[in-house]
């Protein structure tokens, strides 16, 4: 206690003030980083719509793999973070007009890619953005079989009405 007769705080509850404090801190600090990543990607998307163009190619092969192992020019590596170098990307290897070159997939596409198809491709550099099927229409993409253990998930889930997690 002390000498002016008020209460004193006990440990515990100082830790707990100073954790709840570094906390909303981290949180206003994590909320201003993301504004700021929001709006620079937002000027990425711009920057590669301005200078996308459209290419009819034949898709040869998809993979995610390696930015090192996918083939493409050494500018692109020196210019690539050597965090994201390790990293797999989505690479799609295509024939543009009699080049065959290699390119990098936006990942919200690449399950549509079909292999060893004619497309019309949206492409800014060796980034590729949209593609369409140039024969019959839109590309499909191919169903895989669920796993035993997503088919019972998904069982369990319209049971419960639940929605379907993706």
């Amino acid at each position: 206690m002390s000498k002016e007769g008020g209460e004193d705080l006990s440990p515990a509850t100082i830790t707990l003030i100073v954790v709840a404090v570094l906390l909303i801190a981290v949180i206003i600090t994590l909320y201003f980083l993301g504004k700021k990543a929001q709006k620079r990607q937002a000027e990425q998307e711009a920057q590669i719509a301005a200078t996308k163009q459209t290419y009819s190619m034949l898709i040869i092969d998809k993979k995610r793999m390696k930015l090192k192992d996918a083939g493409l020019p050494a500018v692109v590596l020196e210019q690539t973070p050597k965090i994201l170098r390790g990293r797999k990307l989505p690479i799609v290897k295509a024939k543009i007009g009699p080049q065959v070159m290699s390119l990098i997939c936006d990942d919200k596409i690449f399950d549509l890619v079909p292999v060893k198809k004619e497309v019309k491709a949206s492409v800014s550099g060796i980034y590729m953005v949209d593609v369409k099927g140039l024969r019959g229409g839109n590309a499909k993409v191919e169903q895989k079989p669920k796993s035993k253990f997503k088919q019972a998930v998904e069982k369990l889930q319209e049971k419960a009405g639940a929605k379907p997690i993706k």
